[in-house]
């Protein structure tokens, strides 16, 4: 089938849904692909690219729309090309079902496939195709460049001989993949991060980036990512009163707060309010990543900058990915070839709209002249339920008394059985072996039931490191050997020789291994 990709019409769009990258890869598909002259010059590709890819490159969109039997584009289509939409042409875009009922109706009525690249479900076959994930992910880095391009002071902190520079406090509301992306940009330049989300699971990711979770004082248990397709969910009106509570003691010690929390198909949820930003140091900066939803601030203008009464700059942009167009577009346009891989499972050049499949199925928003969506939710979930764990039981001080006695007996009587055995082997090796061979035999018996001892009761995260040491200094008995190499005999120089390369490697690989583990601990 053709493929074509046609110029973002919209105002600052500046992504293109098709690189020559990505070309040549739906070409090995078997299809054929278009392009509209001049749709990835914003992103960086000229048509002179498409051409040595194989890419046809068509003069105007109305051709492009007619030609092709499946069209990728990147933001929702406008009324004039949804009226190109023909009967069973695939168009595969964002198109914000949610709130696109008339759209979603008329291309249903023309027998219209529109595939919608902000429904792929997220579980992990779906990530490769997870295009808000990839433009969240953009958006979240971006962010951080704005704040930083419009906060006055340095991310890190500085001692300097013209004086101390202390870091930015930085404040991410929303840690989901917008929310991480922007985590680990401030981290790495160097600000102090603090971040705060509903879902108790990511408060580990978080602190894994070296960034610092906000914890409420609340008690009612909020649900996990699996309960909601890995997205937050609605929390209870005492829920959001101790938030904002928090929100407002941390307000004043903040420099640059980022908000990025959304929940699919609603309205931003209002996080940043008034008073909050009245709290504010001058100076300080507000990037409003759901700003095109309303945003997360009470004060957000949507696509606008602007600077409050008290010296608070409140950046309310939606174009963060277009502002990185070359990357955003590789990314979507990987995003839409592993889309069309799944449609295409012959890689025949032929699309297989198999509505069984839950990527598919997830993703389709009309098929076959009916409207799909909202559609069933996927069957595996997108991140596993994790299990309750049951309250350990209380035991009672008589309990406790009688669980302590019961392992005392039952370590005393392995202990007792061990050294009866052991001492009865040795007297029946005593009965036959003469005085002088029974000396040394018990020395080697102890040390060998010592060393068990001592090992068997270590950890057995601490068994390289310490087996290491251990060798090493074990391989003392290289002097025995040394002792021995100028032997008359000539098996004895022999076997005095292996003695000592092989004590060798035990002394400097036991000190070489422990070496490196302790390495691993430490901070370059």
């Amino acid at each position: 089938m053709k493929i074509g990709t046609p110029k973002e019409v919209l105002d600052g769009e500046n992504r293109v849904a098709m690189t020559p990258d990505s070309a040549l890869q739906l070409q090995k598909l078997g299809h054929e692909c278009a392009i509209e002259a001049g749709a990835g010059e914003k992103a960086g590709f000229a048509d002179a690219d498409y051409k040595a890819a194989g890419v046809e490159v068509i003069n105007t969109a109305a051709a492009l729309w007619k030609s092709c039997d499946v069209v990728a584009k990147v933001r929702v289509p406008t009324e004039a090309e949804l009226k190109r939409l023909r009967k069973g042409q695939t168009l595969i875009s964002f198109f914000n079902p949610g709130g696109n009922e008339e759209q979603m109706q008329a291309a249903a009525k023309k027998g219209a496939t529109v595939v919608a690249m902000e429904m792929v479900p997220r579980i992990s076959r779906a990530q490769k195709m997870d295009a808000l994930s990839s433009m969240a992910n953009i958006a979240g880095y971006r962010a951080v460049i704005e704040a930083g391009n419009n906060y006055g002071r340095f991310f890190t902190g500085q001692i300097t001989a013209a004086g101390k520079v202390p870091p930015a406090k930085v404040l991410v509301v929303g840690a989901g993949v917008a929310g991480l992306a922007a985590i680990g940009t401030s981290t790495s330049l160097g600000a102090v991060t603090y971040a705060f989300d509903v879902r108790p699971e990511v408060a580990e990711q978080v602190e894994s980036m070296g960034a610092e979770f906000v914890y409420l004082d609340f008690e009612e248990e909020q649900a996990d990512g699996s309960s909601s397709g890995g997205y937050a969910s609605v929390s209870s009106p005492e829920f959001r009163e101790a938030q904002l509570a928090k929100f407002r003691e941390l307000a004043p010690e903040m420099d640059i707060v980022i908000t990025t929390a959304l929940i699919p198909n609603r309205e931003a949820p209002e996080l940043w309010t008034e008073d909050m930003v009245k709290a504010m140091k001058p100076g300080s900066v507000i990037v409003d990543l759901a700003a095109e939803k309303g945003g997360n601030c009470k004060l957000t203008v949507m696509d606008e900058k602007i600077v409050t009464d008290n010296g608070v700059t409140i950046i309310g942009y939606t174009d963060f990915p277009s502002r990185m167009a070359s990357q955003s577009s590789t990314l979507y346009a990987t995003n839409i070839r592993h889309m069309l891989t799944d449609l295409t499972p012959e890689k025949d050049g032929v699309i297989v709209h198999d509505m069984e499949d839950d990527v598919i199925r997830g993703a389709t928003v009309t098929h076959a002249g009916d409207v799909t969506f909202p559609p069933p939710p996927p069957k595996i979930q997108a991140i596993a339920a994790q299990p309750k764990k049951d309250a350990p039981k209380e035991l009672t001080p008589e309990e406790k008394r009688a669980k302590e006695v019961a392992a005392f007996k039952a370590q005393t009587k392995q202990q007792v059985t061990l050294l009866a055995v052991s001492g009865g082997l040795l007297l029946l090796v005593g009965t036959v072996a003469p005085a002088s061979f029974m000396q040394h035999f018990i020395v080697f018996v102890l040390s060998v039931f010592v060393g068990f001892q001592v090992i068997w009761n270590v950890s057995h995260s601490l068994h390289t490191p310490l087996m290491a040491v251990t060798n090493a200094i074990s391989s003392i008995i290289i002097l025995g050997a040394l002792m021995q190499i100028g032997s008359g005999s000539f098996l004895v120089i022999l076997l005095a020789a292996l003695s000592v390369f092989m004590a060798g490697i035990n002394i400097f690989g036991g000190f070489l291994v422990t070496r490196r583990m302790l390495a691993m601990f430490q901070k370059s």
